[in-house]
């Protein structure tokens, strides 16, 4: 069977837009690759964070639904995106987010690897992990980052979903997605496609006792798989059609195409191709400048501009 190839991005909800972009981008030191509109609801930013090019994988994207109620937390949900970054460099990131008066935990070992959990400023659980997959996977590095190349994040680690019933869950996973069980502890069940490593695995956790979560400021809205190209993604399109979970038809998103499903514990994954990416519409040297809009939205231009709030990049600060 043909598998997902990992994640393509993690998709979130947000507050205010410019305390997002300040935090993802002046802070955590991604940048900013693609500043356009949810394209369901073109009166809200969608706002892309990811390396210097926005390869897939590198890539944590947000709706800045400011009006929404923050998250409740329960099964159903995804409850922790995690980012990779090199190997001895928590001591780095664990200094620069006590600067900037980010809520941390303390470094902790999960499957062997050094992770430190935070929290964004609207709630969002974030972990960085250091992993040795992070200096093997296609990274290119932002030179006008806040954060050194040596410490920078390489893009997308994992991430952590709550369940009510782990075997609706990971049967899903193994007989239709390809994820086959790694290891677990602690309650959590490691589960990884395409040969696992950086960016190709997902970690759950049964929570039967919880209260069925719901979106708000400060949750994953979902998690995006890699597929090649539209011949791959019709092939598992196919096979998630036919084990009764009614994925939507194929969505143009103009730099990748999109099949969105719910995973039979509810949260909500989608398929996305790699191409033809984020340098399509604008070149690679200026994304994110601009406000860009896929060309079905460009007639109304001046409608959507007039209803955003305005953004100003992030004050620089020392690399270090």
């Amino acid at each position: 069977m043909r598998t997902v190839n990992g994640l393509h991005h993690v998709t979130a909800i947000a507050g205010p837009a410019q305390e997002n972009l300040d935090f993802y981008a002046g802070v955590l030191g991604m940048r900013l690759v693609k500043k356009s509109v949810n394209q369901d609801d073109p009166g809200t930013y969608h706002l892309f964070y990811a390396d210097a090019v926005g390869h897939p994988g590198s890539d944590l994207t947000f709706f800045p639904w400011s009006q929404m109620a923050p998250r409740r937390e329960g099964h159903g949900l995804g409850v922790e995106v995690s980012l990779a970054v090199p190997q001895d460099s928590l001591t780095f990131w664990g200094r620069r987010l006590e600067r900037y008066g980010v809520t941390t935990d303390a470094i902790e070992t999960r499957f062997g690897q050094r992770v430190l959990p935070l929290v964004d400023p609207h709630g969002l659980r974030v972990a960085l992990v250091e992993t040795e997959g992070a200096t093997r996977r296609d990274f290119t590095p932002w030179d006008e980052s806040p954060v050194a190349v040596e410490h920078q994040i390489r893009g997308l680690e994992g991430a952590r979903l709550w369940e009510r019933d782990l075997a609706l869950t990971t049967d899903f996973l193994a007989s239709v997605l390809g994820f086959r069980h790694v290891t677990a502890e602690h309650g959590w069940h490691r589960y990884e496609v395409a040969g696992g490593g950086s960016g190709r695995y997902i970690d759950v956790r049964e929570m039967r006792d919880a209260r069925r979560g719901a979106w708000g400021i400060g949750s994953i809205h979902h998690l995006a798989w890699r597929v090649d190209d539209e011949a791959h993604q019709h092939e598992l399109r196919d096979d998630i059609e036919h084990a009764g979970r009614r994925p939507t038809p194929v969505i143009d998103r103009f730099w990748f195409k999109s099949v969105y499903f719910l995973e039979p514990g509810g949260v909500l994954f989608e398929l996305a191709t790699d191409g033809p990416g984020f340098g399509v519409d604008e070149d690679l040297a200026h994304l994110g400048e601009s406000l860009v809009l896929p060309p079905w939205l460009e007639p109304h231009r001046a409608a959507i501009e007039s209803m955003l709030p305005p953004l100003t990049q992030p004050a620089p600060t020392a690399a270090s």
